[in-house]
């Protein structure tokens, strides 16, 4: 049987968890949860609750022992260095991030990524990709001074983080124009037609071209905005470099730029039902050492060894 640390994120802004305190009573194997103390602080709970659903409370540092650590933010945390010959649950992102998969590898940790967990074909978290979709819109119109219903917008991209802006965007009243990946060459075109962009294209950090350029910024309407949610610096939108909750927006040539990295964590109490409800049907499989189809084909790195063939491919490139 294997022991879960469940650990707080230290990324600026972050508040969302892993595990929702009802969902506890879910997992079969309650006793070998361990919580880093304070986890449930935001959310008004405290650990004497959780510890009274069968589980324990410890120090981040003792709990960072355990055999699996949980935490959504996995590929942004501090302390994979110090780990050896454990195993991480969370999004790494490690098929673009040579430092994530260098300290995952050197630690001969085994990495099960949140981002490669689909059932059916459909990946298991895409709401909390609707739901950056949803929050990127609302808090980015907070600083673009008009209501979506008096604006003509441009949507790139038309996955789950796409879906979660046409929602919002629709219910609010905009007039939105979806481009897919095949219409990038029409959407250059018609670039100048709109007072917001909405960016929702994962972007294949290989290729060396974007869809708008430094150069496209001045065909855009003046005072137009352009809401990247991708957040690949320089990538899909030559000009955007990722920004923070405390600082979101910049302008360049006269556009506004809304790049903010994380958005769920808005919405950090709605985003964790959602986390919650699909780690929770996990977790006893881990506990237990067991795999089903949804974990194997998640399982990027075993033990140190690289077995997702992508992850060599893209940054053998």
């Amino acid at each position: 049987m294997k022991t879960v640390g469940f650990v707080i994120s230290r990324k600026e802004n972050e508040k969302r968890r892993a595990l929702c305190l009802e969902d506890i009573e879910k997992v079969r194997h309650k006793d070998m949860l361990f919580f880093e103390k304070g986890y449930f602080d935001d959310f008004g709970i405290s650990d004497v609750e959780i510890e009274s659903h069968g589980c324990k409370t410890l120090s981040r540092e003792e709990v960072l022992k355990m055999d699996i650590i949980c935490d959504p933010k996995v590929g942004d945390a501090q302390y994979l260095e110090g780990l050896r010959n454990q195993t991480v649950f969370g999004w790494t992102h490690a098929v673009r991030n040579r430092d994530i998969t260098d300290k995952l590898v050197s630690g001969s940790l085994t990495s099960y990524a949140w981002e490669d967990m689909f059932e059916k074909g459909r990946h298991i978290f895409y709401r909390n990709n609707e739901i950056a979709g949803e929050v990127a819109v609302l808090h980015a119109f907070r600083y673009f001074g008009k209501m979506p219903y008096e604006t003509k917008v441009a949507l790139l991209g038309c996955g789950n983080v796409g879906t979660g802006v046409l929602k919002i965007l629709t219910l609010l009243g905009a007039d939105v124009t979806v481009y897919s990946r095949k219409q990038e060459e029409l959407f250059k075109q018609e670039l100048n037609r709109y007072d917001v962009v909405v960016n929702a294209v994962l972007w294949d950090t290989r290729r060396r071209d974007h869809i708008i350029t430094k150069k496209d910024l001045l065909r855009m309407k003046k005072g137009s905005m352009i809401i990247d949610i991708s957040c690949d610096k320089n990538g899909a939108v030559e000009s955007s470099v990722p920004t923070t909750l405390d600082d979101p927006v910049y302008y360049e040539s006269g556009v506004l730029h809304y790049v903010v990295d994380h958005t769920p964590t808005i919405v950090y109490k709605t985003v964790t039902h959602e986390i919650s409800e699909q780690v929770v049907r996990f977790l006893d499989l881990l506990i237990e050492g067991r795999e089903d189809d949804v974990l194997k084909n998640a399982k990027n790195i075993d033990c140190g060894k690289i077995i997702d063939k992508r992850i060599i491919e893209f940054q053998n490139r």
